[in-house]
């Protein structure tokens, strides 16, 4: 065992403690607050076969081999690389590749510093350092004793973190030059920054920015793609100062703060038209209407979601927005991306444009609303998005492997054209792309950004459904092995053991096995998350049930498991394949009512009148056995046939008329009748991506039988949790849309059909809904019902006339949904804590 040293650091004269700096009181109250630390010498350098650290390591193994990386053409002899906190920040698409393959030695300093500015890189930096696929060691320089630093006096933070850097990569220099090899490997920092490289060289170190140092790799060709603009800035700099500025700089962030606070300025999230490419608008806190941003310069290079910070004009100068689509494609096709001295120029074409946006903006009658410009963001919202390259943009006269500027066109409409640098233009033609965002200077018209990887081709079905996937953020990784460790060790062969009072499985568990149970699902569906029953009672009324998956007997909180299902949030359905938010022995096996097999259930239980009045209601954890398995055709035609009178057959007549029953009463207290049609894609094979046929998915009763019991045993759900715990219930609130949001749809309709829609309440819009009729075009209720859906961001309280909701009852494919069996247990029974309430996390889920 070696021995620890522990030192405390003398602070030498002139110096200050790294961790001195003050802090303000909910009070008010300025503190100093002073943090000592503790350094030793015992930290291993992990490179493999250090006879000098061979001591602290007990023999285990090292992240970093030996020599280093050999295929560098200026490091023959191996070599090491140390990124100072700027590499990760920009150039982590170049980082993650793997053709970027050198041993990487990332600082204590340098992991603290990301963490500080980018949580989602320090996340995806984490993950590298966890991967097995790449060698990355974490050196803690600040806890040792020979590469700690304290900030000196007048030291700017950034200041003190570069000379910590060099410290550090210095040390690992000398630390191998001391081993006794015959061919010695070098240590280089990694860097950007021209003034640290310099300081580099005053101390020995060997520096080289990141793209020097990819220049010499064997995969330079692909690695130079994903550098980030950043890294070109040095080839730019004259150009730059030829370069007409376009937009505004944006307000010191000092600035923006304090007027924000004083309610000079005004903050919120940007949205770009994506069919008017020179308007937006930001919606403010307080403002009855959105902010409204005429023109490129008014927007000032905001992307959409970006947390901006706008200025209002005066209120003689607010005005309307214009009906007019004006496209960006059209509008630029004639830009050229590479020629940037010519930005600040503007062709005939979109002055014409321009001038045509003006006077729709003029001749608009409506009622005018506030406008402004941004004139700063607070926060972007950058990210890699699925682009094409614009064929119109490639040079015809440049070699193959020469580096072009092209640009490139995302699939989202509401975002701008993005312009790289590339040496694969021309192979990258008719494929999808992921480019990343880099930069949007104030002299340029257009963003800059850097290839990522490419999708495929263009219409395949693979790279369309990879870019639905990635341009929708859905996670869709393989679940790990941590995750995988987490499911029961008898995996398929798991049942629910035999009835005993000392098994875990039948505690407080009611057997329900008996009951004629069965499932009414799409057609195909392998996670049966609910199923039901009914049946006469004695004194003449009826008993119905739901019973849902109880996915939380098998996850568990706080595992990896749970981790990651919060990650994922649901299951994500696409046409010919599924996106499974819980690995699929439990999705489709042991969390899914099979018929015929036993399954561990939560239930609830009505008894309700003839008239489906609820008498009473109870919750109980249950063991269940579903007798069949239907689709909502089967059960329509057993419903339907009057040669059937089985149980079965009884129990789906008793619900259905039930159903009918509930949905009348919420009808008639004026719930809305939203459209939002499915449709169904017939492929010419499992392996084609060509579609033969499409058609609407065809609504029976039995669909809304289904959907009536769901939203009875949601709101009983949300009712009785609310009722235990009415500080801490986790719930979900629908509020009603702004009136504004419907405010296009009313004028339509007035002016080609002369209808009102009146949205003051939910019933008010339900009856101004049913007044909408066409006789000369059948479909154009629909349609209408179709367009008020979707002026709601969300479906509002007021469609099903519920004023509270714990959200959908499936456990196996929504996150949220495996929490509420936990809560419903834990209100009063043998499982209940007196601490809940103070372990909650959440108190009230609003999705508004």
């Amino acid at each position: 065992m070696a021995e620890i040293v522990i030192r405390k650091r003398p602070l030498a004269d002139g110096q200050s403690s790294q961790r001195k700096f003050y802090k303000k009181t909910a009070r008010g109250k300025v503190l100093k607050v002073l943090r000592e630390r503790y350094v030793r010498d015992d930290i291993p350098c992990g490179i493999e076969k250090c006879q000098l650290c061979y001591a602290f390591t007990d023999g285990d193994k090292s992240p970093l081999s030996s020599t280093g990386d050999l295929t560098h053409a200026q490091f023959p002899t191996g070599h090491f690389i140390v990124p100072d906190t700027n590499v990760f920040l920009h150039q982590m698409d170049l980082v993650e590749s793997p053709l970027f393959t050198p041993p990487i030695i990332v600082l204590q300093t340098v992991l603290d510093e990301v963490r500080h500015r980018s949580l989602p890189l320090h996340s995806r930096l984490k993950g590298l350092i966890a991967s097995e696929d790449k060698q990355i060691y974490v050196f803690y320089n600040e806890f040792h004793a020979q590469t700690a630093v304290v900030r000196q006096t007048g030291e700017t933070p950034n200041d003190r973190n570069d000379r910590g850097i060099r410290l550090a990569v210095a040390w690992y220099a000398k630390h191998l030059g001391a081993r006794k090899e015959s061919r010695l490997s070098e240590v280089v920092l990694l860097t950007d920054d021209a003034e640290n490289r310099r300081r580099a060289v005053q101390d020995g170190i060997k520096p080289l920015s990141v793209r020097e140092y990819v220049t010499g790799t064997k995969s330079s060709a692909a690695l130079l793609d994903l550098l980030a603009a950043e890294s070109m800035e040095e080839d730019d700099s004259g150009t730059k100062q030829k370069r007409k500025v376009l937009y505004e700089e944006y307000l010191p962030q000092a600035t923006l703060v304090a007027g924000v606070k004083s309610g000079d300025l005004h903050q919120g999230y940007f949205n770009a038209n994506a069919y008017n490419y020179l308007e937006g608008s930001v919606n403010v806190p307080g403002f009855p209407k959105p902010v409204l941003l005429l023109g490129r310069e008014a927007m000032n290079r905001s992307v959409q979601g970006d947390l901006v910070v706008v200025e209002l004009f005066p209120e003689s100068e607010w005005k309307a927005s214009a009906d007019a689509v004006i496209d960006a494609d059209s509008a630029q096709r004639n830009d050229n991306a590479d020629d940037s001295a010519s930005e600040g120029e503007h062709s005939d074409e979109e002055d014409a444009i321009e001038a045509k946006e003006r006077q729709a903006v003029a001749r608009n009658t409506k009622e005018k609303q506030p406008t402004g410009r941004v004139v700063g963001v607070m926060k972007r919202n950058w990210r890699a998005y699925v682009c094409h390259i614009d064929r119109t943009s490639l040079s015809t006269t440049s070699s193959t492997l020469s580096v072009q500027t092209v640009f490139a066109t995302p699939v989202d409409r509401a975002l701008p054209r993005i312009r790289l640098r590339t040496r694969q233009a021309p192979d990258l033609l008719g494929q999808k792309l992921l480019v990343s965002l880099d930069r949007w200077d104030a002299h340029s018209r257009y963003p800059d950004g850097h290839f990522v990887r490419a999708l495929g081709q263009a219409e395949s079905k693979d790279a369309e459904r990879e870019s639905l996937l990635l341009e929708f953020d859905v996670p869709y990784r393989p679940f790990g092995r941590a995750i995988l460790d987490c499911l029961p060790k008898e995996g398929e062969g798991w049942v629910v053991p035999p009835k005993e009072p000392a098994r875990h499985e039948w505690r407080d568990r009611e057997d329900l096995r008996e009951l004629i149970i069965c499932s009414i699902d799409p057609p195909n569906c392998q996670d049966i998350d609910d199923a039901l029953h009914a049946r006469q009672l004695p004194n003449g009324n009826i008993e119905a049930g739901v019973h849902i998956a109880d996915v939380s007997h098998f996850v568990h909180p706080d595992t990896p498991m749970d981790n990651e299902a919060a990650a994922r949030g649901t299951t994500v359905y696409l046409v010919d394949k599924r996106i499974d938010m819980l690995p699929s022995l439990l999705g489709t096996n042991l969390c899914s009512l099979r018929p015929y097999v036993e399954r561990l259930a939560f239930s609830a239980i009505w008894e309700l009148s003839p008239d489906a009045d609820i008498v009473n209601v109870r919750f109980t954890k249950s063991v269940i056995a579903s007798k069949a398995a239907f689709t909502y055709e089967e059960a329509q035609i057993r419903k339907d046939d009057p040669t059937l009178n089985d149980e079965l057959t009884q129990s789906i007549r008793l619900l259905n008329s039930l159903a009918l029953k509930l949905k009348a009463k919420r009808m008639a207290a004026g719930a809305l009748n939203l459209a939002s049609p499915e449709v169904k894609i017939h492929l010419d094979s499992s392996e084609s991506s060509d579609p033969i046929d499409v058609e609407q998915k065809e609504l029976r009763e039995t669909n809304s039988l289904v959907e009536e019991f769901m939203l009875l045993a949601n709101v009983s759900v949300a009712r009785q949790i609310q009722e235990s715990f009415p500080g801490t219930a986790v719930l979900r609130r629908h509020m009603p849309p702004p009136h504004s949001n419907f405010e296009k749809l009313q004028d339509l309709l007035m002016k080609l059909k002369g209808m009102t829609l009146d949205v003051s309440s939910s019933g008010a819009l339900a009856a101004s809904l049913d007044k909408c009729i066409d006789p000369n075009e059948p479909a154009f209720n629909t349609l209408v019902r179709i367009m008020a859906t979707r002026c709601m961001l969300f479906p509002f309280s007021g469609s099903n006339l519920i004023s509270l909701l714990t959200g959908d009852l499936a456990p196996s494919h929504r996150a949220f949904d495996v929490s509420r069996p936990g809560i419903l247990q834990a209100r009063g029974g043998p499982v209940a804590k007196a601490s809940l309430a103070s372990q909650m996390d959440m108190n009230v889920y609003l999705s508004d």
